[in-house]
């Protein structure tokens, strides 16, 4: 265990100097090499970068990155935006719900928080501030509502935890349909109680031609997750080869509405170029980290002290999500899984939580890290785009985290809300 103590502890000291998260992990590794008495074969550090971030399910990461920016690039956010309001522009509180029905079909496009928050982001907050919303509510809303990218499918996190527990990404992908459904419920039920005692708008009926029009247009953006999930459950594609289909299906689209730029696509290009870079720097660097653990054991250490002090699998849960909350808002996601998965999921194992559910109660808790201060990835993003304060954002956001964490609550304790759907397309295992 003290190896794990000079690792983590090395990663957490170089965050708290200003060090990026990648080097952060590659230079809390390498103390950790050290200190094992690997200083002399530090040729094993390249070679488990490459090992890590050359897996080929990884592969799938890159192309979900371009889908998803290639359909901001394409103009389809504004479509899924036209569609959700002819469909319930017309209630009390319109545009809210206008806002997590936008998030919820968007998600099954981008599979990324930052994306819905880049895509549809801008647009929500300037229609929701011209009808009168509060400014700061309006971009509290988007940022807790983009929350429902990565759990609905195809889902960056979700592949990336598929990859470090060994699980099935088709299962996974299925498993994150119901939660994310949930999600989004859990919003609209908070808006309608909201709005009995705040004023908020109704938008003007479009009828039934308005809503055929939106949703003719919007066809290709609401069929697109279909295609994605459908070509990877039913075996026609591997997670991977449904990316490549999610990029080609995208440009097809744009070159039909003729939307697509040559300066769009090399805007699409370069930053998912950076940000799949990022990812598998972080990947790669975590390798060595885990290769280091597997080594001394740490995890089957760290897994009998757990199981010395909680008895029992609801303890443990409550513990999980209390840790990772806590982790989520000073951690990014991936490295956060990256580190502790390999700690965590020999207790998960030992008090029998099936790896499926544990993946959507460990995905949901650190996402919330995306809407809460200090790291509040989100929250800056938003704050960036739609010109609040990030103080002022951070406040207004706090009561809309309630709907989120009742729901991780509910997945935690209810194993059937994300093995149900599973096991009835693919089988029991």
């Amino acid at each position: 265990m003290t190896l794990g103590f000079i690792v983590i502890g090395g990663f957490i000291a170089m965050m708290l100097v200003g060090v990026p998260v990648t080097m952060a992990i590659a230079m809390g590794s390498i103390f950790g090499l050290y200190w094992a008495g690997f200083g002399d074969n530090a040729i094993v550090v390249p070679q488990q970068v490459l090992d890590g971030a050359g897996k080929p399910a990884l592969l799938a990461i890159p192309f979900f990155i371009l889908a998803g920016n290639l359909m901001n690039a394409i103009g389809l956010t504004d479509r899924i935006f036209n569609f959700a309001l002819s469909i319930v522009g017309h209630f009390r509180a319109g545009l809210a719900y206008v806002n997590v029905l936008a998030s919820l079909l968007f998600a099954g496009v981008s599979g990324a928080a930052t994306a819905d928050i880049a895509g549809l982001g801008q647009l929500e907050v300037k229609a929701m501030r011209k009808r009168g919303y509060n400014p700061e509510f309006a971009a509290a809303l988007t940022v807790a509502t983009s929350l429902v990218g990565p759990i609905i499918p195809p889902s960056i996190s979700l592949i990336v935890y598929a990859w470090l527990a060994n699980e099935s990404v088709s299962r996974l992908f299925l498993a994150g349909i119901i939660p994310g459904i949930l999600v989004a419920i859990s919003f609209i039920a908070y808006i309608r109680i909201i709005s009995i005692w705040t004023p908020m708008p109704r938008e003007e009926k479009v009828g039934l031609a308005g809503i055929g029009k939106a949703t003719l247009e919007g066809l290709p953006a609401l069929v697109a997750p279909g295609i994605i999930l459908g070509a990877i459950i039913f075996g026609f594609a591997t997670a991977t080869e449904a990316g490549v289909i999610a990029c080609a299906y995208s440009i097809l689209i744009g070159l039909f509405y003729k939307s697509l730029t040559w300066k769009a696509l090399w805007h699409a290009l370069t930053e998912s170029a950076v940000l799949s870079s990022l990812i598998m720097m972080i990947i790669g660097f975590s390798q060595i980290m885990g290769w280091l653990f597997a080594f001394e054991q740490v995890p089957q250490a760290f897994a009998s002290g757990i199981l010395e002090t909680i008895d029992s699998r609801a303890v443990f849960m409550v513990f999980v999500i209390i840790l990772l909350v806590v982790i989520g808002c000073f951690m990014e996601a991936s490295p956060a899984k990256i580190i502790l998965l390999p700690l965590l999921l020999p207790v998960a194992d030992a008090f029998g939580v099936d790896r499926v559910q544990f993946g959507m109660v460990i995905t949901l808790a650190l996402l919330l890290g995306i809407a809460t201060p200090p790291l509040g990835v989100g929250l800056y993003l938003m704050s960036a785009v739609s010109g609040v304060r990030f103080e002022k954002l951070a406040i207004a956001i706090l009561p809309l985290m309630i709907p989120p964490i009742v729901v991780l609550i509910l997945i935690a304790a209810i194993p059937e809300i994300t093995l149900w759907l599973p096991d009835l397309v693919l089988g029991p295992r």
